[in-house]
């Protein structure tokens, strides 16, 4: 670890999240990304961090979990489940090395031994050593000052273009509370959704027919955080230093265009320049108190996340893509970023430490020379990734993230510092003018709003409007727990992955399923209160029905009706 007084530090900060799917399906689309997330990511993470700290190196990675996945990890159903996806997996990793050895494939044979016997140890480790409690691994990690855990918005909602601040509320509120529950404290940073950042300025609907109301002044995202307690969030790269933030569906798009102009129009203030360095934090807009933002380093992420340059798609690494049905393991390597999936070559585990060793060499040393190029006091380099990266989609990921740190804990010239861990100890002295984004393709909106999710958007705006006329309603003790479980539906609905899902074609129509089904069931539970607070009661039909939603979507067990509120 480097002494303290050269000061140039560096964070991890993982971002891990999964959409609500308990109770929502199972395979292939639902339960089973929950189950596979945990034994490939959440459980491959916290075996390294425990090693490393078992070596005396505290990894002081500022690890998220959102508030939405936090809830499932913790429910007793995802525990169940896992248990019977782990039987399944181990069961197919036998049948497939049986069938590889009778066709005389002994390379694929011993693949899928090492698959049994992977999903096996997580079994292990999940029910013996973490006694079926992740999140209980995480926080104790935090206690021991390995890790700092951030929060989210409760259902990771796209939060610059929900139109009204009662939703923002809602979002912050119901996840700083679940963050408390879960994890023992109160947390002092926020992953912003997509890294998506709004500016207050004058703001209207960009769709119609609310684009005809009059546009009105909104705070910015900033003010919103500060007033319950948050302190810092990240951002990308470009909105700091002013690159290309119109997207390419703004072409074509009316209203994501309008939403542009406003913002270029209205309050945004002057774009930052290029020589601000993302290497430090900044206290953003005029919050009191100030909330500062950490700007992800886009030299260190290019070489993760690029499917040409990046790391991942190195040929002796396991390949994401293809694999062998029924069972769905993977036995073959990346071989070239460009290979036909029947060009696949055979994953061969024996070569991979060498590669691992050699990505972390480089990754290690980009760090340290990007931090000695620096001329500002106490540089501070922020690495971003989604957690589910690492393990999942790159299956050596994990343990190249424990090499990585191995090295850069050994380094004389770096320290390692969570980010709330740093903005104790170096408070920023500049404060900068954000403009409105996010870290998707072209960095603004158009990955969500666009002419294929236009109406999921309308969707959105229809519930706002009568959950805001509900809200101010007078309510009985049965209406209020109506009016909560249409909050929850409501907050499922806003989920930024269906948008996603949809723009992406991955799970399109579970995606579309998710935000008609979400929506309906909110606004009949609308109607219901409404019709309790006119003396006309819930039949035995409509209880029970309130009754089920309330057992499917469980999330947020003391959600209150009053976060539904401006901050």
């Amino acid at each position: 670890m480097a002494a303290n007084g050269s000061r140039r530090h560096f964070s991890f900060v993982l971002h891990g999240h999964l959409p609500y799917v308990l109770g929502h399906g199972g395979w292939p689309h639902g339960t089973d990304w929950l189950f596979e997330a945990a034994c490939e990511t959440y459980l491959p993470l916290l075996r390294t961090f425990r090693q490393l700290l078992d070596e005396g190196i505290k990894a002081r990675v500022t690890m998220g979990i959102t508030p939405v996945l936090a809830e499932q990890l913790a429910d007793p159903a995802f525990a169940a489940g896992l248990g019977d996806y782990v039987e399944i997996k181990i069961r197919a990793a036998h049948d497939d090395a049986a069938a590889f050895h009778a066709a005389g494939q002994a390379e694929l044979a011993s693949l899928a031994d090492a698959w049994r016997d992977f999903y096996g140890a997580a079994r292990a480790e999940f029910q013996d050593a973490l006694a079926g409690d992740i999140i209980g691994a995480f926080r104790e990690l935090q206690e021991e000052d390995a890790l700092e855990l951030v929060t989210c918005a409760a259902t990771h909602a796209y939060l610059p273009l929900l139109g009204r601040e009662e939703s923002i509320g809602l979002q912050i509120r119901a996840a700083v509370n679940a963050h408390r529950r879960h994890f023992g404290r109160a947390p002092a940073g926020f992953w912003l959704p997509e890294c998506a950042y709004r500016p207050g300025y004058e703001w209207r609907y960009p769709l119609e027919p609310w684009s005809a109301r009059p546009a009105r002044p909104r705070p910015g995202l900033e003010e919103s955080l500060s007033r319950a307690g948050l302190k810092y969030f990240v951002v990308d790269t470009h909105l700091l230093t002013g690159g290309k933030t119109l997207g390419v569906y703004a072409a074509r798009f009316e209203a994501l265009r309008r939403i542009y102009q406003q913002m270029r129009a209205g309050a945004e203030p002057s774009t930052p320049g290029a020589d601000l360095t993302p290497h430090r934090p900044y206290y953003v807009g005029a919050a009191d108190p100030a909330v500062a933002c950490f700007v992800r380093d886009a030299e260190t992420g290019l070489v993760v996340w690029s499917g040409e340059h990046g790391y991942p798609g190195d040929g002796w690494y396991l390949d994401f893509h293809k694999k062998h049905f029924p069972g769905g393991l993977r036995y073959w390597r990346v071989t070239a970023a460009a290979a036909d999936m029947g060009a696949k070559e055979p994953y061969r585990p024996a070569e991979v430490p060498a590669r691992i060793t050699e990505n972390a060499d480089h990754f290690a040393s980009l760090v340290r020379r990007l931090l000695s190029q620096e001329s500002a006091p106490s540089p501070m380099l922020t690495a971003p990734y989604d957690a589910e990266l690492f393990g999942h989609w790159w299956h050596e990921g994990p343990a190249w993230l424990g090499e990585v740190l191995r090295r850069l804990d050994a380094a004389p010239d770096v320290e390692l510092a969570t980010c709330g861990e740093y903005l104790e100890r170096f408070a920023p002295d500049v404060a900068v003018a954000l403009p409105e984004g996010s870290w998707g393709e072209g960095g603004f909106h158009g990955i969500w709003l666009n002419p294929d999710t236009e109406w999921s958007w309308r969707l959105i705006y229809e519930l706002e409007d009568e959950l805001v006329e509900e809200a101010a309603a007078s309510r009985s003790p049965l209406a209020e727990r109506l009016f909560e479980q249409a909050l929850r539906e409501f907050m499922l609905l806003t989920a930024s992955d269906w948008q996603f899902l949809i723009n992406t074609g991955t799970a399109r129509d579970y995606a579309e399923s998710r935000l008609r089904g979400h929506h309906d069931s909110a606004r009949r539970l609308l109607a219901l209160a409404g019709r309790e607070r006119e003396g006309a009661p819930p039949s035995r039909e409509e209880m029970d029905y309130l009754a089920g939603l309330e057992q499917t979507d469980r999330l947020f067990p003391d959600l209150k009706a009053a976060w539904f509120s401006p901050l």
